[in-house]
């Protein structure tokens, strides 16, 4: 075993203890990696992280007192050699972008192995940066505007915030998810979906989703719940 000393300090934060379990197991199966914490909670993770001043912070997103993106943003602020592993079920571009934005230094979707979970912990502990595959291909087509860019330019009316919002509504995100996601208050959604179907000319939330499709806006997700909001524009 090496010396703590050498050992690279993690702190978990999940709030499903079965999974929390066995990351805790296949983390410290490796010689040169010590949990020196967990947290359930976002309330639990602020003792946590300064009685074990981790290295990295494996991070869930989805916990039952907030979100794992404005924690991410807290801890990479006021822990400047701190570095977050986002660890998620959360698979849409939306929620990748949101936490590099907030300075994720990896995201990793759950059922990643334990040698490429093991790779990412030292790697984002030496200051480096990784994603998995699918992952790091998806960057950087965002990365270059992707289909944002093509859709811009076939709606040349619409503002690029707007062609953001459009993307998450053709997702069938509704106006509170999409408050979440653009760390925008739901009044300024629904004042951009306004704005929106009046520069598409359309009346529905559908017809705005179909208009977003055909120019290549929303693909990653499924149409559930459209139809049933088309009055929150």
């Amino acid at each position: 075993m090496q010396s703590e000393k050498t050992q690279v300090r993690v702190v978990i934060v999940e709030d499903h203890p079965l999974f929390r379990v066995g990351l805790r197991s296949a983390l410290e199966s490796a010689d040169d990696i010590h949990v020196v914490g967990e947290a359930e909670t976002l309330a639990d993770l602020a003792p946590v992280v300064e009685a074990g001043r981790p290295q990295v912070v494996v991070m869930d997103l989805s916990l039952p007192d907030g979100s794992g993106i404005e924690a991410t943003r807290r801890l990479t602020e006021e822990n400047p050699g701190l570095s977050v592993l986002v660890l998620t079920m959360a698979d849409d571009d939306g929620t990748l972008l949101a936490a590099l934005h907030a300075g994720a230094r990896g995201y990793l979707v759950k059922g990643a192995g334990r040698e490429e979970v093991l790779h990412a912990v030292r790697t984002v502990a030496a200051g480096g940066a990784v994603f998995g595959p699918d992952v790091a291909a998806r960057i950087a087509v965002l990365a270059t505007g992707g289909g944002r860019r093509e859709a811009e330019r076939l709606f040349p009316a619409l503002t690029a915030r707007e062609v953001e919002v459009l993307d998450l509504v053709a997702r069938g995100y509704d106006n509170r998810r999409i408050s979440r996601e653009l760390f925008l208050a739901e009044k300024t959604v629904r004042n951009h979906i306004t704005h929106i179907f009046e520069k598409l000319d359309v009346a529905t939330r559908a017809e705005a989703v179909a208009r977003a499709r055909d120019a290549g806006l929303g693909a990653r997700d499924t149409d559930a719940g459209l139809g049933a909001r088309d009055a929150e524009g």
